[in-house]
């Protein structure tokens, strides 16, 4: 394979994979139907994620970098695309708990939520199947807006073809549109011109890692902990409250998620930072996280009266995940060709 088409392949790859592992494996089991407009999520997911990526590896920003353009990404697609953060129906968000106008409980599912499964995940998987093109960019300067365009046009896809469908009548203030473009100007100049130029401290290491296992445990707990305190599992059913809580009852949950998500962020950290940690035990975590959050969705789906589609859906893509990250584990261990 030619280093061009090895870096076309890997960003292909990429494309499919950010749709796959924040849709595919969630929402398509709890929702099937979603599979059926699988195609219309590719330019946000997919494009967007890999601009994100192109983007840093350009700037040298690493993962600092990458959670900033996370951020970003996250607040087109829910802000700008569906506009879910400030509307008062789409998905029953403003009854799982809203703050002047926003709808601050979806908003913190959502952050958790795209920065892991849309972003980290699929990143860290494309290093990993395509290792000798981690850490580089896969386009050249007229991929890089080509691919710029395919984000713009799948954020108006959204708003279109998901917004315009399931909140019809909805238009977000103009106001709310200006503050969130000018919100993701910030974090773009943060993560692509202030991050490189930084000397951020190293996460202090572990003396030794626990069992590979043990982190894959940790990382299938913490979405099901995480989103479920505060994602309702019967989403898209008759039930659109809160999780748990009600009222200003709501932030109790809000903040235990939040408090798990850095424990597991802090912990993720100083594992990656220790001298033994590898390939072999950054495929348990992806693992573990993806399960955990298919878990979740047979779950939510099951809460919503789904039960045969949801298991079937769901013991084939837990199945699936577990195969093929099986698969690139045993890669993994070759040397780079």
């Amino acid at each position: 394979m030619t280093d061009g088409k090895g870096r076309l392949k890997a960003a292909w790859t990429l494309v499919l994979l950010a749709p796959l592992c924040a849709e595919g494996a969630f929402t398509g089991i709890s929702l099937p139907a979603v599979w059926l407009a699988f195609p219309l999520l590719i330019p946000i997911y997919g494009a967007g994620v890999l601009l994100a990526r192109e983007l840093v590896c350009r700037a040298g920003a690493g993962w600092p970098g990458l959670l900033l353009l996370g951020l970003a990404y996250e607040l087109a697609e829910d802000g700008l695309g569906l506009q879910a953060l400030t509307s008062p129906n789409l998905y029953g968000a403003a009854q799982w708990g809203r703050v002047f106008g926003v709808n601050v409980t979806y908003w913190e599912s959502q952050i958790g939520y795209h920065l892991v499964f849309s972003v980290l995940i699929p990143v860290a998987l494309a290093n990993l199947v395509f290792k000798r093109h981690a850490g580089r960019p896969y386009l050249g300067r007229f991929g890089l807006i080509g691919t710029a365009i395919v984000f713009i046009v799948g954020i108006a896809l959204t708003r279109l073809a998901i917004a315009g469908t399931q909140d019809p009548g909805y238009q977000e203030p103009w106001s709310v549109s200006v503050t969130i473009l000018i919100a993701m100007l910030a974090l773009g100049i943060l993560a692509l011109v202030v991050v490189p130029r930084l000397s951020l401290p190293r996460p202090t290491p572990f003396t030794r890692l626990p069992h590979a296992a043990m982190l894959g445990v940790v990382a299938g707990l913490a979405p099901i902990a995480f989103l479920g305190l505060i994602f309702p599992l019967r989403l898209g059913g008759a039930s659109h409250g809160p999780a748990i809580g009600q009222g200003a009852w709501v932030a109790i949950p809000m903040l235990i998620s939040l408090a798990v998500a850095i424990t597991v962020g802090w912990l993720v950290a100083r594992w990656s930072a220790t001298p033994t940690f590898g390939d072999h035990h950054r495929i348990w975590l992806i693992g573990g996280a993806l399960v955990g959050h298919s878990a979740l969705a047979v779950a939510s789906g099951i809460a919503g009266g789904q039960l045969v589609p949801t298991l079937a859906l769901g013991a084939i893509v837990i199945a699936l995940t577990i195969l093929l990250l099986s698969r690139l584990a045993r890669r993994s261990r070759q040397p780079v060709g």
